[in-house]
């Protein structure tokens, strides 16, 4: 075991050797590799290029060399598309300090049985008059950013699940193809984080619409881990232990609290309000929901059209069986 493997315990040692072909032996080689091939994109500037930062990418690409440094590239890439939202990048900016203080994202106390961070998100407590969904999704990469520097989650990974009781039609109306690309750009092509299910429970038929919309932007492996639960807990709990799960999802431990996270990444500024207030939040992020075209986006940036929505068989969700398909 070498240096760069100190964190990781037996059990996740030899998960890392078996699920993802990491090698001490051949490790500070494997890392070499990835990092001789950043001279082949002049045009990105890679910020970071030490050991450990390069150890998460080739986990999340289970060591291949190659897929390894296209994550990385398109890491700094997508940063350097948007660079409004990394303005303020940190958790103190008023935006994403509201967005994590309302739970975007929460973290459960426990991992699930195969050692994963749950990251919960309550769709409906988004207040669309004090941040953004940009900030939602900066709160969330700032989040992750926190929790990969953890080498056992950057072998075993995350579970996401989203609650979508009381989202309201016209908070759905704001998830536009546009930004619901950014955030599939941001988390699924662009992040070291390993997805090993993210999980929908009580989604209104809108969102089930909505999801038909982003599904050809999702890659194969990505389609396979998402689970569309409807209001059948049972099926999550097939999946995720209730033992672990807090009441919300039909779990046996009390309600969740909004604000843990959130305390964990601000510390002692968590009560400190006085720059969050709705006149005094960072004014990028509203200029970057009016355009959020990167050069690699040619989409609209219309609603998805709601008569068509509404076309859409509102008991659809119910006949829904989630894909039971796990790495």
């Amino acid at each position: 075991m070498t240096h760069l493997q100190a964190g990781l315990s037996p059990e996740t040692l030899e998960k890392a050797r078996l699920e993802l072909n990491e090698n001490p032996d051949t490790l500070h080689q494997d890392i070499q590799e990835v990092r001789d091939m950043v001279i082949t994109r002049p045009d990105i500037g890679f910020l970071r290029t030490d050991d450990a930062f390069i150890l998460r990418f080739l986990r999340a690409r289970k060591f291949q060399h190659f897929e390894a440094f296209r994550l990385l590239a398109q890491y700094f890439e997508y940063r350097q598309q948007n660079l409004d939202m990394f303005k303020s990048f940190k958790a103190t900016d008023p935006g994403i300090k509201q967005a994590l203080k309302d739970g975007f994202p929460g973290g459960l106390a426990n991992l699930d049985h195969y050692g994963r961070k749950i990251l919960v998100l309550f769709a409906a407590n988004w207040d669309q008059s004090r941040y953004t969904l940009v900030d939602i999704l900066r709160a969330i990469l700032l989040s992750l950013e926190a929790m990969i520097e953890d080498p056992e989650l950057q072998v075993n990974g995350f579970v996401l699940i989203i609650d979508w009781s009381n989202f309201t039609f016209k908070q759905a109306s704001k998830l536009t193809p546009s930004m619901l690309r950014l955030a599939i750009e941001g988390l699924q092509d662009s992040f070291p984080a390993r997805f090993g299910g993210i999980h929908f429970v009580n989604q209104p038929w809108y969102i089930h619409a909505l999801y038909t919309v982003i599904r050809p932007f999702l890659k194969e492996k990505t389609r396979k881990r998402i689970f569309l639960h409807g209001n059948n807990l049972n099926s999550l709990h097939q999946l995720i232990h209730p033992e672990i799960l807090p009441s919300e999802f039909g779990g046996m431990l009390p309600p969740y609290d909004m604000g843990t996270w959130a305390r964990t990444l601000l510390d002692h500024e968590y009560d400190d309000d006085s720059e969050s207030n709705a006149d005094s939040y960072n004014a990028p992020a509203k200029d970057i929901e009016k355009d959020l075209s990167p050069k690699s986006m040619k989409r609209s940036q219309s609603v998805v059209d709601p008569g068509v929505l509404k076309r859409m068989d509102k008991n659809e969700e119910e006949n829904m069986q989630p894909l039971l398909s796990l790495d």
